[in-house]
């Protein structure tokens, strides 16, 4: 398939460049894919598309401050750094990156973040594609280079955000049972459930699992093929605890319905391998499976997900669930209500 057959217009003012008022306070587009029917609601009311013996999978990845501003030294020129993936341990941390300005900085050029009486002191140590490094990170603080990264870390706000991270997004960019410290964007179809919308879920018996995927900068990253099947997903992260295993097992043999929140959840679900007796193990390690149009779910038979960038990877995972057709079909009519868009915005639940 053609990456153009996953474009679509956006009115820029549908882009949301802040969270609800409060936190659940989401419209949500119920698509059912049998009939090809729309219903427009609110989030507060997921439960009632929910039935007993269902099971909710939800991904408890924790946001990190992973966005540094600083300056060259010795230069004194802005450096901006969004830190992607830790390669080691130690008192001075190894970690992939991508940095800005990226043509200027080589390897050996060295960069500072400062702030409240504390310095974290880098430098480059490998030069790759698209502005991405090797670099290394110290400190002389207490606390060490991860405590230095959360006190002067931004919140990564994607792009499309064309503003500052405050401190409210702290917390509002981060699910309520965020857990493992590891993302540098948020499972943001996870960010409209608030403990009320979650009790009312376990109150009608609607099971819940737990899973990890840590997500990377592939969740930004541009498709830059033609082709849909030439693009490549970067590697992420993820667990399968035992419990959540348990109960997919036990889901998958009774028939019963497993909804994935969110893109990141299905891709951590459609990696796992189901043995010939519906067993599915504990399990973790990377995933780089990359969904789109042709792929056969195993796992997962309902999803809750946010409205996607055009032409992305993840416009071309819905669409491998329920069909570009119907899904470009439901992004038409979500632009027609106002809908809001992306991160912050909206969300979509495909039946």
């Amino acid at each position: 398939m053609n990456v153009s057959d996953f474009d679509f217009e956006l009115p820029a003012d549908l882009i949301a460049q802040n969270p609800p008022a409060e936190r659940g306070h989401s419209r949500l587009l119920v698509v059912h894919r049998a009939s090809g029917r729309f219903e427009r609601t609110t989030f507060a009311h997921l439960v009632d598309f929910l039935a007993p013996g269902d099971l909710l999978v939800v991904n408890d990845t924790r946001v990190f401050p992973a966005r540094l501003l600083g300056r060259r030294v010795p230069s004194g020129g802005a450096v901006e750094c969004l830190l992607l993936r830790q390669l080691s341990v130690g008192s001075a941390l190894v970690w992939e990156a991508l940095m800005h300005p990226g043509q200027k900085l080589r390897p050996g050029e060295r960069f500072v973040f400062e702030g409240a009486g504390e310095s974290l002191h880098g430098e480059v140590l490998e030069r790759h594609f698209y502005g991405r490094r090797t670099i290394r990170l110290w400190t002389d603080d207490v606390g060490g280079v991860r405590g230095a990264i959360e006190r002067l870390g931004h919140m990564p706000l994607p792009p499309y955000i064309a503003r500052a991270d405050e401190p409210l997004d702290r917390d509002r960019y981060q699910t309520v049972y965020a857990r493992e410290e590891g993302s540098v964007a948020a499972p943001t179809a996870g960010l409209h459930f608030t403990p009320a919308v979650l009790g009312a879920l376990e109150a009608k018996g609607i099971g819940r699992a737990t899973i990890t995927l840590h997500v990377g900068y592939g969740t930004f990253k541009p498709v830059r093929v033609d082709r849909v099947e030439e693009h490549e997903v970067d590697p992420e992260r993820f667990a399968v605890p035992a419990a959540a295993a348990d109960a997919l097992t036990r889901a998958k043999r009774a028939g019963r319905r497993i909804i994935a929140v969110g893109t990141t959840t299905t891709r951590a679900l459609e990696s796992l391998a189901i043995a010939e007796d519906g067993t599915i193990a504990a399990t973790s390690g990377e995933t780089r499976l990359f969904i789109h149009p042709g792929h056969r779910f195993q796992l997962v038979s309902a999803l809750v997900t946010n409205f996607h960038l055009p032409r992305s990877s993840l416009l071309m995972l819905v669409s491998a669930f329920a069909g570009r057709d119907l899904i470009l079909a439901a992004y038409r009519e979500a632009i027609a209500a106002r809908y809001r868009f992306y991160s912050y915005g909206d969300a979509m639940l495909v039946l």
